[in-house]
């Protein structure tokens, strides 16, 4: 099936991916700006998609609380019905029906106990120090994380996220980590 434009996003909200995702056993978690606002305990700013991440190893087992979506490799501007090679990792769900895309599934290296930043595999941390929990359990990317992979190439929303989380964010963490990585 021929996919719709890569603009066609009507996302689950973060209680809609987390209902779906129940009772799997993949460690998951919101990333992206969702994850700040999970963070800030409300919606910042209007968001555009939805993005969750996950060990590489679990994909199979995600790709199954999707059936009867499509799954699209999302790579350098191109979208393929193509499974994602080791070097791809966005992974786009397509509602067949709708005709929009849901969720952007990252694919990240790590496993149940270990986070691993994608862009620079050295920068290893215990999964349970990089993942928090809403109160009603959405598990997301700690703040101080989230803006490591934004710092890459800050875009205006990417800017206001900086701004809206900067008072109350661990900042020498953040520092530490900035320094420490290689993007």
């Amino acid at each position: 099936m021929t996919p719709p434009a890569e603009d066609a996003w009507l996302p689950w909200s973060p209680r809609e991916i987390a209902d779906r995702l129940a009772g799997i056993s993949a460690p998951w978690c919101v990333v992206g700006g969702w994850a700040l606002d999970l963070w800030h305990g409300r919606q910042t700013r209007a968001h555009h998609d939805l993005e969750i991440a996950i060990p590489r190893s679990y994909f199979a087992e995600v790709r199954r609380a999707f059936t009867g979506f499509e799954f699209f490799t999302a790579s350098n501007g191109t979208l393929s019905a193509e499974p994602p090679s080791a070097d791809q990792h966005q992974n786009w769900v397509l509602d067949p029906i709708a005709r929009v895309w849901r969720v952007d599934i990252f694919l990240e290296p790590g496993d149940d106990t270990t986070w691993i930043y994608r862009r620079d595999p050295t920068l290893r941390l215990p999964r349970a120090r990089t993942v928090a929990h809403t109160t009603d359990g959405i598990p997301y990317l700690r703040p101080e994380l989230v803006l490591l992979f934004k710092a890459k190439a800050m875009r205006p929303k990417d800017e206001l996220d900086f701004a809206a989380a900067l008072p109350n964010i661990d900042r020498e963490w953040l520092d530490e980590l900035l320094r420490s990585t290689r993007a």
